[in-house]
């Protein structure tokens, strides 16, 4: 009573479940293709955000400034905050040349950026090394609290004499 399967028929169920697992395949494959069109179509309305760091926020009170240069905000901020006896200016802790950060040698007066060699004088102008132009200014103002208020997006060059226009430095 119990049938003996042939080769043929086995041959035939090797194909058949062959054909299947093709079948499975091929559809596998479309799906998943299909999944990922659906998905990147869904991600399309979700773009990324991009942080970017605030163009105006407040440094602290001018009486907290000795005159001199301060590195309070060079990691924050990549700003200098640099008070002499008569104005505070917010200097851009970015070479001219190629955009690194130069550092503050007090003992030589003067910042130098060590990709380069580019040296500035406290109050920004180019004095050595590659630089083509001096360091940039950001507006600085009083703000309602007493604070210095650093505005990024109005910068003052230099070269263009914008250093004496109101903004590029408050009066102390």
């Amino acid at each position: 009573m119990s049938r003996q399967i042939t080769s043929e028929e086995k041959t035939l169920t090797e194909v058949v479940n062959r054909r299947r697992a093709l079948y499975l395949l091929g559809w596998g494959f479309i799906g998943v293709f299909m999944a990922s069109v659906v998905g990147a179509a869904i991600r399309f309305f979700f773009p990324r955000i991009i942080y970017e760091p605030p163009t105006k926020y407040k440094v602290g009170f001018p009486f907290e400034y000795s005159v001199g240069v301060s590195e309070r905000f060079k990691k924050q901020f990549r700003v200098w905050i640099v008070r002499e006896v008569d104005k505070i200016y917010v200097i851009q802790a970015k070479c001219t040349h190629l955009g690194c950060t130069p550092n503050w040698l007090a003992s030589e007066g003067k910042f130098k950026c060590p990709c380069h060699g580019s040296g500035f004088t406290p109050d920004g102008v180019n004095i050595e090394g590659p630089a083509p132009r001096p360091l940039e200014r950001f507006k600085v103002a009083i703000a309602d609290d007493g604070q210095l208020s650093v505005d990024e997006s109005v910068r003052f060059r230099g070269e263009r004499s914008e250093w004496h226009k109101p903004g590029a430095f408050i009066s102390v």
